[in-house]
């Protein structure tokens, strides 16, 4: 498994894919899952959203790393700069054909390093409480659990865990 920054414009197409398909995994979260996924994330302005990712996560303060195993990409995170301090990760992502692998552990320490490279003071992410082995590895890197820290309607945050750590 190895992890690398993505080369733009080239991997594009894979990231959508893995984008897409992590749409795909929080729609199968469950029928409040989906129905935030649907809120924030419907098809029209997640089309969008692919079309932006480029810029959201440009370099250099944000970054689009991947996951790869055997020349196939079957992971991606992100980095979003949300003010000089602060940065958030989003999108992470790993195939089910490399889940229990390691590859979201390494991905996630990636996204670390790279964040306090960057000069960030502290990484901010979100997830949904369904999601039992991300909260799981989030905790283990060292992040804690605080409140929402964008706005948000109520009756989505209640679906979610909001953590930080401090870089």
């Amino acid at each position: 498994m190895t992890i690398r920054a993505a080369d733009l414009p080239r991997d594009l197409p894979d990231i959508e894919r893995l984008c897409w398909a992590y749409r795909e995994t929080l729609l199968g979260l469950g029928p409040d899952v989906a129905r935030a996924v649907e809120h924030h994330y419907d098809p029209d302005s997640y089309a969008q959203l692919m079309k932006d990712l480029p810029v959201k996560h440009a370099r250099p303060k944000g970054c689009i790393l991947l996951a790869e195993n055997d020349e196939a990409l079957v992971g991606c995170g992100m980095i979003q700069p949300l003010n000089d301090a602060d940065a958030e990760i989003k999108r992470v992502y790993i195939a089910p054909s490399a889940q229990g692998k390691g590859a979201g552990e390494a991905l996630t320490r990636a996204l670390i390093d790279q964040t306090r490279e960057d000069g960030y003071e502290r990484i901010l992410l979100d997830t949904t409480k369904t999601s039992t082995p991300a909260r799981k590895l989030y905790e283990k890197l060292g992040f804690s659990q605080r409140g929402p820290y964008a706005e948000m309607p109520e009756d989505i945050a209640v679906l979610m865990v909001f953590y930080e750590l401090g870089l």
